[in-house]
C-alpha cells in the first residue's frame, strides 16, 4: 500500500529544518513507503567504500541520505518561492498539481 506524496522525482524542493535548512535541490528519488526523499547536495554522508572486484577502486565517496519529506517543500518555477501544493481536475480529465500562491502548474 503506498501512500500519497507531495513531492515527486524530479520536483525543486527546499529544506525546512535540519542541518541543511534552506539549501535547495532536485529531488533525486522518493520512498512513500518510509516517507522519506533523496535531495541532490542535501544530508550528504561520507561513505568509506570497500573494492568488491579486480580492477574496481575503493575510497572515499559522498553520498546523499533520505531525509523525511515533511522536511522538504516544493518551489514554483514561477514565483520562486517555497508553496504548498493543491492538487485539481481540468475540465478535459487531466489531474494537475499547483501553486497555492500563483496557481502556477507544475509539470508531471
Amino acid at each position: 500500500m503506498s501512500t500519497k506524496m507531495h513531492v515527486k522525482t524530479g520536483d525543486k524542493v527546499v529544506v525546512l529544518s535540519g542541518k541543511d535548512k534552506g539549501k535547495k535541490g532536485k529531488v533525486l528519488s522518493v520512498n512513500p513507503e518510509k516517507r522519506t526523499v533523496i535531495v541532490e547536495g542535501v544530508s550528504v554522508a561520507t561513505k568509506h567504500k570497500k573494492p568488491r572486484r579486480m580492477g574496481e577502486t575503493g575510497g572515499i565517496i559522498n553520498q546523499e541520505t533520505p531525509i523525511y519529506a515533511s522536511k522538504v517543500m516544493n518551489v514554483c518555477a514561477k514565483c520562486k518561492a517555497a508553496t504548498r501544493i493543491g492538487r485539481k481536475v481540468l475540465e478535459d480529465g487531466t489531474h494537475v498539481r499547483y501553486c497555492k500562491k500563483c496557481g502556477e502548474t507544475f509539470a508531471d
